[in-house]
């Protein structure tokens, strides 16, 4: 496949059990030169086996806050007492390498990096239907009930958000692995004009 025509990063969001990560990593193991995943910043400590600058960039609270002071980061968030950024520096070093940098983002963080007028393209992952990404969720075995309900509703926001037209610039339906991931890297590497 040709290189990837458009360097600016690939924002890649959608509700949880939709099968992002599974989209992207496939990606990264057929063109293991071409792409990288963002690396955020977190303020929480690494959890074992976690290494700094692979998992995240494990920094104080105060170190945290100066960089988004200084207008560092296209998003950030707080989920209970930890603060999580996407740095720009760290997106600018690796697109100067020459990799295309994707990031798995939720809706507030999308919304950010818009507002910033940070250059990205964005790319929103869809389930089938409501009831099949229910179905993911319980297949998993992973969650509590009352985790399954907070990401079903969570999912509802993002899914009519998904709808706003020119939020995204592709809206990809996970309902077969490998055609989503056709039209994925189709996007991605510029085979098709898109919108």
């Amino acid at each position: 496949m040709a290189p990837v025509r458009d360097p600016r990063p690939v924002v890649i969001s959608g509700p949880s059990g939709v099968g992002k990560g599974t989209l992207y990593n496939l990606l990264f193991q057929r063109h293991p030169d071409t792409f990288t995943l963002s690396v955020s910043h977190t303020t929480r400590g690494p959890r074992p086996g976690e290494r700094d600058g692979v998992e995240y960039h494990f920094v104080t609270k105060e170190a945290f806050l100066e960089l988004k002071a200084q207008d560092g980061f296209i998003e950030n968030a707080q989920f209970g007492d930890n603060l999580y950024g996407t740095s720009k520096a760290t997106i600018q070093e690796q697109t100067a390498k020459g990799k295309t940098v994707v990031l798995d983002i939720e809706v507030e963080g999308v919304k950010q990096i818009q507002a910033s007028k940070f250059p990205a393209r964005y790319v929103f992952i869809a389930p089938p239907s409501e009831a099949e990404l229910e179905k993911r969720l319980r297949g998993r075995g992973t969650e509590q009930e009352a985790s399954i309900q907070k990401r079903l509703k969570q999912a509802k926001v993002e899914l009519e958000y998904a709808k706003v037209e020119g939020v995204h610039d592709r809206v990809i339906v996970n309902d077969d692995l490998d055609k989503a991931y056709k039209e994925l890297e189709e996007f991605v590497f510029g085979e098709q004009a898109s919108a």
